[in-house]
Order: structure tokens, then C-alpha cells, then sequence
């Protein structure tokens, strides 16, 4: 491996080398409250790596034997997924009471599955993709199951048995992928593709490669929680540690469509094959948005409905993606991919302002379930305003960056000729409202259980209030967030 290649990989390795340092301090320091701000010091080192490769390498630098690369789109998702860690390694520092002695090991474990994400929306080689996904996958594993409760352990147990299903699934598509193409490099399949003879009428051209691209979305669906491969996301979001949570919800989402959209634009980017899995994506998002709204309503505990509004959001984003420029009459139209990506950023902030407001009232009440947050505005007055600051994020009312992200990737979707799938999203968003707005009213409207005041710690209100200033900020000023989306797509998407 050259120093090239290295210097490629310096976000990747620095993340992975703060993990491992911060194994060394849990061995050395006797308190462990110095691991998180070791943590979030250190995760400006890759930030700065990431930075300085944005600035000087203009065009797409490809390196380690052409399987990873350093474009705007593999460092746009790098900056969204430091972002995340570090705020919520912030917002953990209350919480990681929970499992004293172990914060060493929730931190490690954590920056390692960072790591592996951010190789994976790097990776230009579906192989190097296949082990940066394991990579990533297997600490949340076992920090679902940190808080080593009944729910927790069930939690961490069946995000591995089932991660692992998807895994061999996505293996099986890959493996088609080479077998029809003879090449693991994602650009080069692309190349072989167009060299092929179709068969007939059939989608794709190939029934060798219909299978293997449904396999690789149904392997990556499980990571982006699409339904129907969203079976895991209730239960764990319901038993794992709070934080690891909106983690999950965020990185993990953002990871698998950074890989994704980089494979059906370059790999399968070609306008016969982009009007093939668009039809494709455009069912899975109607099915998911709709799967995870309709399981919503009836939720009582906010922890698994979350869960499955997560599963409707992957639906919205999936509509960006089905927005190709195979189907519009626009020259560069790149609308849908920078959709996508905005939207991510809405949501990261969106949900992260959401899940640390209920960690500050969950650590004092100590109840996941929605009629524990019941006159929560009397007793946590400001952080209620921010809880409900970010549900109406993620219903997407004005003037927050929830309601453009979903303006954004539903004009894409009409754009290119799916006004019937905007018209699904439209609807989907109306059925959200009673779960958000039920969260809300029992908050504001509903008897407190007592009139005990319900405070949080300094972390996790500045953790909080900045993510509820990024939601507002980009929700009234999105001009600069829509421009770093171009430039990070403009790459990819032609």
C-alpha cells in the first residue's frame, strides 16, 4: 500500500486508530468519563483529513488497487457520518451511566462501526463493499445488546441472526453481479453490462442480472430499513441503548445509501437499466413508506414507533433514488441523488434533535413508553418545545428542513414522471401526522403523572440544541446544504 493510498484512507484509518487508542486509555485511566471528550477530541483529526481532501483533490482520486475512492460523495457522507458520532457521544455522556465500567468498549465498538461505514461509501469495489458492510454491522451487534437486559440481549441477538441473512443474500447478488459481468469493480460493471447482448425483453436485459441487483437491494434494504426487510428495526430500537439508537437510525440508514446510490448510478447507470430499477425502487418505497406508517399509529411505546417511522422515512428517501434522469426530459438532471442526500442531512439533524430530547426525560422518568412524556411540557418546558421542534421535522411542516427535504425528493419523483409515487408520499405524510401530533398533545395537553421538574445535564442540552438549530437553520436557509449536495453527486450522477 503507497502513501497515496493511505493519504485516500486517512479518514477511515484515523477513525479506526482513535477506537483503538481509546482501548488503550480504558486500560490506563481509572475514570472513564475522559474516553468521551478523548472521543469527540479526536474525531476532529479524520474531520480534518476529510476536509483537507475536499479542498485538494478536486477530481475523483482512486486508489489501494482501484477498490476505494476519495470523491466528493464518499467525503460528503464522511462529514454526515463524523457529524453524527460525535453528537452522539456527546449526548451519551449521561446515559453511559448505565453500563459503568464499559464505556471504553460502547466507544471502541462504535468508532470501529463508523470505520467500516465510512469505507463502504468509499468503496468502488463490490468486494472491499462486502467487508466494509461487516465491518460496520457486527459492533452494533453487540451494542444493541449492551444495556445486558432481557429486551437488549433479544435486541443485539436478532439484529446479528438477521443481519447475517441479509448478508448472505447480498453475497448471492453480488456473486451474480461478477458471474454475469466478470468484474468487481463497480465502474467496470457498468462497461460489461453495455458490451452484453440483451435477452429479449426482459428487465435489465439479463435474467442473471435481474436477480443479482434485486439481491443486492434486498441485502442493502436491510441496512436502509426497507420494507419488507425492516423486521428487525421495532425490536431493536425498542431494547438497545438510546443513543445507539438514533446512531443506528442515522449512520447505519445513511452508510447503506451512499453504497446504493453510488451502484444503480455507476454500476447500473445507463438509461435502459435506470428506467428498469426505478420502476423497482418506486414499489419499495410505496410499500415501505406505507408498511412503516400504518405499523406506527398503534404503538405506545416512542422508542419502536420511531422505529417504524424510520422505516417511512427510508420510503421518502427511496423515492429520491427512484428519480432518474432516465425518466426526465432534463439534461443533468441530478435532482433526485441531491434530494436524497439533503435529505439525510434533514434527517440526521431531525432525529437526532428527537432521541436526545428523549434521553434527557427518559434518564429522570425512566419510561420509554409515550404515556410516560404525558404534561412533559409542564415539567420540561424547553425540552418539550424541542422534542416537538423535531417531530414536526419529521412530519415535514415549514419551516423546518424535514418539510423541504420531502418538497425536495417529491418535485424529483414528479419531475421524472412518478407523480402518482409523490402522490403516495403525500398521503403517507398525512397518516403521520396522528403519531407524531398524538406524541405532542399528550406533552402539551395531557395531566402530568407529578409536578417533579425534569432537567438534563450540559452535554445533552447542547447536543440537543444544536441539532434543533441545524433542523431550523437549513429548514429556512437551504441554499448552501442544496449546493454541497451537487457538488458531492455531480461526480457520480451525470
Amino acid at each position: 500500500m503507497s502513501a497515496h493510498d493511505l493519504w485516500l484512507l486517512s479518514p477511515e484509518l484515523s477513525v479506526a486508530a482513535l477506537g483503538v487508542i481509546v482501548i488503550i486509555a480504558d486500560l490506563i485511566l481509572e475514570k472513564k468519563t475522559p474516553l468521551i471528550w478523548i472521543s469527540v477530541i479526536g474525531l476532529t483529526v479524520p474531520l480534518t483529513f476529510a476536509l483537507l481532501l475536499w479542498f485538494n483533490t478536486p477530481d475523483p482520486e482512486i486508489g489501494v488497487f482501484g477498490t476505494v475512492t476519495a470523491d466528493r460523495l464518499a467525503l460528503f457522507f464522511h462529514f454526515l457520518l463524523i457529524g453524527t458520532t460525535a453528537a452522539v457521544i456527546v449526548a451519551s455522556v449521561t446515559y453511559s451511566r448505565k453500563f459503568a465500567g464499559f464505556q471504553g468498549e460502547y466507544l471502541a465498538l462504535m468508532l470501529l462501526s463508523v470505520s467500516g461505514m465510512m469505507l463502504l461509501a468509499s468503496s468502488r469495489d463490490i468486494i472491499t463493499a462486502y467487508l466494509a458492510l461487516e465491518v460496520s454491522t457486527l459492533p452494533v451487534a453487540a451494542l444493541a445488546a449492551f444495556l445486558r437486559t432481557d429486551r437488549s440481549l433479544e435486541a443485539g441477538l436478532k439484529f446479528l441472526l438477521l443481519s447475517a441473512l441479509s448478508s448472505a443474500i447480498l453475497l448471492y447478488g453480488l456473486v451474480y453481479l461478477y458471474g454475469v459481468t466478470g468484474t468487481t469493480d463497480i465502474g467496470g460493471i457498468l462497461d460489461a453490462i453495455s458490451g452484453m447482448s440483451a435477452d429479449g425483453g426482459r428487465a435489465f436485459g439479463s435474467s442473471a442480472l435481474m436477480l443479482g441487483v434485486v439481491m443486492v437491494i434486498a441485502g442493502f434494504g436491510f441496512k436502509m430499513a426497507v420494507a419488507p426487510f425492516h423486521m428487525w428495526v421495532p425490536d431493536v430500537y425498542e431494547g438497545a441503548p438510546t443513543p445507539i439508537v438514533a446512531f443506528l437510525s442515522i449512520a447505519s440508514k445513511s452508510a447503506a445509501f451512499a453504497i446504493v446510490l453510488r451502484i444503480l448510478y455507476t454500476a447500473l447507470g445507463s438509461n435502459d437499466l435506470a428506467a428498469d430499477w426505478s420502476v423497482l425502487l418506486a414499489i419499495l418505497a410505496a410499500i415501505t413508506m406505507t408498511a412503516g406508517n400504518l405499523l406506527a399509529l398503534t404503538q405506545r411505546n416512542i422508542k419502536r414507533m420511531l422505529g417504524y417511522s424510520t422505516v417511512a422515512h427510508a420510503g421518502y428517501l427511496l423515492v429520491g433514488l427512484a428519480a432518474v434522469a432516465a425518466n426526465s426530459d432534463s439534461e443533468g438532471f441530478i435532482a433526485g441523488p441531491q434530494g436524497v442526500l439533503f435529505y439525510l442531512v434533514a434527517y440526521a439533524f431531525t432525529n437526532l434533535a428527537v432521541f436526545f430530547a428523549i434521553i434527557a426525560i427518559t434518564n429522570k422518568t425512566g419510561s420509554d413508553l409515550i404515556s410516560g412524556f404525558a404534561g412533559m411540557a409542564r415539567r420540561a418546558p424547553f425540552m418539550s418545545v424541542l422534542l416537538a421542534l423535531g417531530l414536526l421535522s419529521l412530519l415535514g411542516i415549514p419551516p423546518t428542513a424535514g418539510f423541504l427535504g420531502k418538497i425536495f425528493v417529491f418535485s424529483a419523483a414528479v419531475d421524472s414522471g412518478l407523480a402518482w409515487l409523490a402522490v403516495v408520499g403525500v398521503i403517507n405524510s398525512v397518516v403521520s401526522a396522528f403519531y407524531y401530533l398524538r406524541v405532542v398533545r399528550t406533552m402539551f395537553l395531557d395531566e402530568p403523572e407529578n409536578d417533579e421538574r425534569v432537567t438534563a445535564d450540559i452535554p445533552v442540552w447542547a447536543a440537543t440544541m444544536t441539532a434543533s438549530a441545524g433542523l431550523l437553520i437549513f429548514g429556512i436557509a437551504p441554499s448552501s446544504l442544496l449546493e454541497f449536495a451537487r457538488h458531492a453527486v455531480s461526480g457520480v450522477v451525470t
